[in-house]
């Protein structure tokens, strides 16, 4: 669970488990907070960048990745 606070006042406004995109107005100062959810392919197995294969030996002429 992550707590949702005022970006000026601090004031807790929230707990959330999860969100994509998120406004409150802070009901204390009146300050309308717009969050957004960090990108959750990022987190996702089959998304993360995939190592280049690279030949163990040096190139040759028959090697496929030349």
């Amino acid at each position: 669970m992550q707590e949702i606070r005022c970006g000026e006042c601090h004031r807790k406004l929230a707990t959330v488990r999860s969100f994509i995109d998120l406004q409150i107005k802070c009901p204390r100062c009146r300050t309308l907070n717009h969050l957004k959810a960090p990108s959750l392919l990022s987190e996702c197995p089959e998304h993360l960048p995939k190592k280049e294969q690279t030949c163990p030996s040096p190139p040759l002429e028959a090697c496929s990745q030349v």
